[in-house]
């Protein structure tokens, strides 16, 4: 699946050398996890839900802990009781511990409590992600934005290119344009929050001195590779 994904990757980029190859094309990537992490709401959202989680999770371990001791009093009290008390009390144990794991399944099942609780707190600022990574696009130009924290395997990938920063700087400005109390501080949230446009020549220019400090460094580690073998020889 992966190979496949990264084939059609390959080839949706190589045509879209050959589209813009005047301009030349330009990528991007995010990293969703490093976002989530920086975000404060989903952050504290999250340790609430933790929170509670922990406090199912002691629920059940108390509920085991009961079933687990009235079955230990059972077997000790077994010579004391008839056949059909012992039988009555072994149904009630056994009724107890299939509510007790019907309660496993609904708090913290594949579709249960937890997982729909974490897709609610999810969804949001995954729109937000969207959001702002749609806007970045479309003021600088970009023609491909990758998710690091995706399925795309990225070998490798220059920090230069990482624009998670940005989006969580989007975010944040777009949460305090959100919060503001009163329209001055809904005016400075929205000033802050424009997107400066792309310098295309700033960037040319730099790439320019990256290829030619590699150019540089590829010239040197020849010539001492030449020294050294003179020295050798």
């Amino acid at each position: 699946m992966q190979k496949n994904v990264l084939f059609l990757l390959t080839l949706v980029v190589m045509l879209s050398i050959s589209v813009h190859a005047q301009r030349g094309v330009r990528i991007a990537y995010i990293d969703t996890e490093y976002i989530l992490e920086n975000v404060p709401e989903y952050q504290e959202a999250m340790s609430q839900l933790d929170d509670k989680a922990q406090k199912w999770k002691n629920e059940i371990q108390g509920k085991l802990s009961e079933i687990a001791q009235k079955r230990k009093d059972l077997s000790n009290e077994k010579v004391l009781l008839t056949n059909e008390l012992i039988e009555e009390r072994e149904e009630d144990i056994m009724f107890e511990e299939k509510e007790i794991l019907d309660y496993q399944q609904k708090r913290f099942g594949p579709n249960g409590d937890l997982m729909i609780q974490q897709k609610q707190l999810m969804q949001p600022i995954q729109d937000q992600i969207f959001a702002a990574v749609q806007d970045m696009a479309e003021s600088r130009k970009y023609d491909f934005i990758f998710d690091k924290s995706a399925d795309v395997v990225m070998l490798y990938s220059a920090e230069r290119f990482d624009i998670s920063d940005q989006v969580l700087r989007a975010i944040t400005r777009s949460s305090k344009r959100r919060q503001a109390q009163n329209k001055a501080q809904r005016k400075a949230a929205e000033e802050e929050e424009t997107v400066p446009e792309i310098n295309e020549e700033q960037e040319a220019r730099e790439k320019a001195l990256e290829e030619k400090k590699e150019s540089e460094g590829k010239c040197c580690r020849k010539t001492q590779t030449r020294n050294f073998s003179c020295k050798r020889g």
